[in-house]
């Protein structure tokens, strides 16, 4: 019998790299394991990108600066923060980015998609994954497929993340099927200090991004039929701890991880109200 496929996302793979136990938490064992507290830089980014969203569903007249505090209060997620006076300074900071960035955009462009899901398949993997942005730009090919993907984090971004970045290279790789145009533009836009993080891709670079995609999804399939087997899950899914134990969502039940200095829910919008 052939071998099933894979069915994934990008961060469902990025979470097995990240570590084989968080990734059984979250998608092998059931119940899943409680989860920690929300996080406020995830409540604040989800709002941002959702205010983005809403912001190209607009009527073209209506794509301006005015219309930014409504569609931001109208998604705004309240979880994570300290108190109500960090909530607001987050707000108002992440209006003031908005605003910065919607001034760059052309309100007459219309993207081939926002929060577009694509898919592809390959021998190994089903994959799909949801794009926050495919720009119609032309190339050297005529009409190309351009990722963008919002990024609200503290750190400034360079070439080298957009081009290791292995989300972006598959909805890359998925992008240029859906649409039947070449997709090897990816941009990681940074949206507090409005820099523009590029990478092109060539044929060879995405084949290795998907290899790579290809290879992990084999050890999770590999872990999942030992565990089947008999061999203990722990065994299967090890930990990897290091630096993001103290932000893992699972920390408390795992026994690596609690031996980790926790991190606060709001300690990543800490720096915004310094």
């Amino acid at each position: 019998m052939p071998e099933r496929l894979f069915v994934c996302t990008p961060s469902k793979l990025g979470a097995y790299t990240d570590c084989p136990r968080r990734y059984r938490y979250s998608y092998v064992d059931r119940p899943s394991p409680a989860r920690g507290a929300p996080w406020a830089h995830n409540s604040m980014g989800a709002s941002v990108h959702t205010a983005l969203k809403n912001w190209f569903g607009l009527p073209v007249e209506r794509r301006v600066r005015e219309s930014l505090p409504g569609l931001l209060k109208a998604t705004w997620v309240r979880e994570g923060y300290r108190d109500v006076e960090q909530e607001r300074i987050v707000y108002r900071k992440a209006l003031d980015w908005l605003d910065t960035y919607i001034a760059t955009l052309d309100p007459e462009e219309e993207p081939l998609g926002v929060e577009r899901v694509v898919a592809a398949k390959t021998s190994v993997l089903a994959l799909n994954g949801r794009a926050d942005r495919i720009d119609e730009r032309v190339g050297p090919e005529g009409s190309e497929a351009v990722i963008v993907d919002y990024k609200t984090g503290r750190s400034g971004l360079s070439a080298d993340d957009a081009r290791g970045s292995q989300a972006l290279a598959l909805y890359a790789f998925a992008a240029e099927r859906v649409f039947r145009r070449p997709s090897r533009r990816v941009e990681l836009h940074h949206l507090p200090t409005g820099t523009i993080a590029v990478h092109e891709h060539t044929e060879e670079s995405l084949a290795r991004q998907v290899r790579r995609a290809e290879e992990t999804a084999t050890d999770i399939m590999a872990a999942e039929k030992a565990v089947a087997a008999g061999e203990s899950p722990d065994d299967a899914f090890p930990v990897n701890p290091g630096v993001l134990c103290g932000w893992c969502d699972f920390r408390k039940v795992c026994p690596a991880g609690a031996e980790a200095t926790g991190k606060e829910p709001w300690a990543a919008v800490e720096h915004l109200t310094a």
